[in-house]
């Protein structure tokens, strides 16, 4: 084998090893940060059902859910945290933040709580949320991409102040 042919077989084992490194530490949760919460980006927690079991919904609205993307994950949402495709959280465009939501299934009645941090789903209207992986794996729409739901609001979050344009 010559020199040049040898060097080149080098060259080519450390994007190799390199993919491996990087597959080993997706597999352990990534960062420090990300596996010191057991694999999680977020260390805010799921709304608890039972805290909610029976409680009466302050408005309802029925439209279709959509979920997010995973390419997504560790990106802000916008009241600021991060987007964890394992926790189930959720999208509107008209909710107040840190609202909980009961998200049901119009045609199987699975449900779920969620917890709304972000703004969306953009485009169109009839869309009133956009779930989280975690979310949409409960209501089993992954395949499908969106649903018929049914969205009790349990708990309304606190209102924020518009901020004046005119400082």
């Amino acid at each position: 084998m010559s020199a040049f042919a040898r060097e080149r077989r080098q060259l080519l084992r450390w994007p190799a090893l390199a993919l491996v490194l990087a597959a080993v530490a997706q597999g352990c949760g990534g960062s420090a940060f990300t596996r010191a919460q057991g694999g999680r980006l977020s260390n805010v927690a799921d709304p608890e059902p039972a805290a909610y079991a029976g409680k009466q919904p302050v408005v309802v609205l029925e439209g279709e859910a959509t979920y997010y993307s995973d390419v997504l994950a560790g990106n802000h949402t916008a009241n600021g945290d991060i987007y964890d495709p394992g926790r189930k959280t959720a999208a509107s465009r008209d909710l107040p933040f840190e609202s909980i939501v009961r998200v049901t299934r119009l045609d199987t009645g699975a449900s779920v709580l969620v917890r709304i941090n972000d703004r969306g789903p953009f485009g169109k209207r009839r869309r009133i949320l956009d779930l989280s992986r975690a979310a949409a794996a409960d209501l089993q729409i992954l395949q499908r991409g969106f649903t018929r739901v049914r969205a009790e609001v349990l708990v309304l979050g606190p209102k924020r102040r518009a901020r004046s344009r005119h400082r």
